[in-house]
């Protein structure tokens, strides 16, 4: 079956959790991967939105964290602080999945502004909970279409903590957990080196080149010394992916009809 990169990229992404994991979900390609996971090889998965749902299971992707869906689907529904302070911030939860505008070869993350911050070229909607996930789940996953705009030597305005400014910052802040572990692209999976933490290349997605990953990082972008390819999507994945979105867009669209 014929796929696109963001297919690809986004079932890359869902491999990667597995059935006992309990996830904090970011919305858009993260929540996308995070329900693909659910609906196929993770049924069991915890999934939890920053607006206090855990274990929703919605039948389509929610628009953000307050979409009704979330609540109407989930075991339970907390509140926000208690979410935070109780779940999040007590170590309770393992994965947390981001995106971003802007990410550097450590993993940190801009969601906040492009250009200067008083004086920005572009608002973006912020870091919302995103600097507490980074810093209070074990583990960090991100989610990212590559380009040398997105992928850059230094961030406009760092939002979520990575690997900090040269990879020790987080050991010299004393957090525990790991911090980000796995960057998934269009182009290709990326892991933090475990001496440097910088960002490295460790699989190439099928038909794309050394170079095309290299011309894609404003970044001089590191590569393993061994990079395996990344599996295709098998007909399973793809399939439940695209029904998932077609799900998706008939709810939403329904939704404004109603209004």
């Amino acid at each position: 079956m014929e796929y696109s990169r963001t297919e690809l990229m986004t079932i890359a992404a869902a491999r990667a959790v597995k059935n006992e994991d309990v996830c904090f979900v970011g919305i858009g390609l993260p929540s996308a991967a995070c329900n693909l996971a659910r609906l196929t090889h993770a049924p069991q998965i915890t999934l939890i939105y920053e607006s206090g749902t855990i274990r929703t299971r919605p039948q389509a992707l929610p628009l953000s964290i307050g979409d009704g869906e979330l609540c109407e689907t989930a075991l339970t529904t907390v509140s926000v602080p208690e979410m935070f302070r109780y779940w999040l911030q007590a170590g309770r939860i393992n994965i947390g999945f981001l995106t971003g505008a802007q990410i550097d070869r450590y993993g940190n993350l801009n969601s906040t502004v492009i250009g200067d911050y008083a004086h920005p070229k572009v608002r973006l909607p912020g870091g919302g909970g995103a600097p507490e996930i980074a810093t209070s789940c074990n583990e960090i996953f991100i989610v990212m279409r590559q380009s040398p705009k997105a992928f850059v030597p230094k961030l406009h305005f760092r939002t979520s903590l990575g690997h900090g400014t040269d990879g020790t910052e987080r050991r010299s802040l004393g957090l525990r957990n790991k911090g980000p572990s796995l960057l998934v692209t269009d182009l290709c999976i990326m892991r933090p080196d475990p001496e440097t933490f910088e960002f490295t290349v460790t699989s190439l997605h099928p038909g794309v080149a050394a170079d095309e990953v290299r011309e894609s990082c404003a970044w001089p972008v590191r590569f393993s010394a061994r990079v395996d390819g990344t599996p295709p999507p098998t007909h399973l994945e793809l399939e439940t992916l695209r029904e998932l979105h077609a799900r998706t867009a008939k709810m939403h669209e329904a939704e404004r009809v109603d209004q």
